[in-house]
């Protein structure tokens, strides 16, 4: 009895910390979008009453449908090259190299840097009288329009890898430093290589973190909209026009019905990403167990 009572003071006080955090992500996150899901199939032409109308409008949109292709493309050809990055430098970093710990800090600086401040950096590159155009006019090349042209989903992919690769990084250097010595040095004693000790030791109880990571990377592949906004406007080119662009045209739009549509379509592919992460993880766990 005494022991319960103790559990339900302690359950008390929890729900009495979290209480001010829970009750603003109520407010704030959770509220909004259960308003969000309740406009998508509420339509104010067709009167009172739930309907479906928004969502065929919306996947019958020739606009929508390039940016849902576009928001794919670019999250299916940007992860796998910054997750391959990441963990090449995170093998590295993990080593004894020169400037590691110089390397380490300059990794991590684009989570510190504003968004402002990248986007200036990124518009001085790449703009028509930029940095780069200038570099190439010097050596007798062609001017280029970068963000107008097919070249603007590159600028975008690279601008998404150096914002995350240095988040990456600390995972996967976390993963790393999680695996025992030991087995590297029984390895040795076998007279195992460094590609048998990569394939057969690291890689494979690297796994759990690289399941947290690619997560992470599709989460943060669907907000590069806000660089891409800053560095290309409104209606960039077509080739990065993304859903967010999409959503934040049907606000200024004041198509509310359509924005919750196309926000929660958008957000049930992302549970539906996590769901699968999630159940690949487990089978393996379960393999390996």
């Amino acid at each position: 009895m005494k022991l319960q009572r103790l559990s339900h003071k302690e359950l008390v006080a929890a729900f009495c910390f979290l209480a001010p955090s829970m009750t603003g992500f109520a407010i704030f996150y959770l509220i909004p979008f259960g308003q969000s899901v309740l406009y998508s199939f509420q339509n104010a032409e067709e009167g009172s009453g739930l309907t479906l109308s928004n969502y065929r409008e919306l996947l019958s949109s020739s606009s929508f449908q390039k940016a849902a292709v576009n928001t794919f493309w670019f999250t299916a050809s940007s992860v796998p090259i910054v997750i391959a990055l990441s963990l090449v430098l995170a093998l590295l970093l993990n080593q004894r190299v020169f400037l590691r710990n110089w390397l380490r800090s300059a990794y991590v600086l684009p989570l510190v840097v504003p968004v402002a401040s990248i986007v200036l950096v990124w518009q001085i590159l790449f703009d028509w009288n930029g940095a780069l155009n200038a570099f190439l006019q010097h050596f007798g090349g062609e001017r280029s329009d970068w963000m107008k042209s097919d070249w603007a989903k590159l600028v975008i992919i690279l601008i998404y890898i150096w914002k995350t690769v240095g988040y990456n990084v600390i995972l996967f250097l976390a993963g790393l430093q999680n695996i025992p010595a030991q087995y590297y040095e029984i390895a040795d004693l076998e007279g195992a290589g460094t590609i048998r000790k990569l394939f057969g030791i690291t890689l494979i109880y690297l796994m759990p973190a690289t399941f947290f990571v690619v997560l992470m990377s599709i989460l943060n592949s669907f907000k590069v909209f806000r660089e891409t906004y800053l560095v290309a406007g409104d209606y960039p080119h077509d080739s990065i026009y993304m859903i967010q662009h999409y959503m934040n045209n049907m606000f200024l739009s004041l198509e509310i019905e359509k924005l919750s549509a196309a926000a929660v379509l958008m957000a049930a592919s992302i549970l539906l990403l996590v769901a699968v992460m999630y159940a690949i993880e487990r089978a393996f766990r379960a393999f390996m167990e």
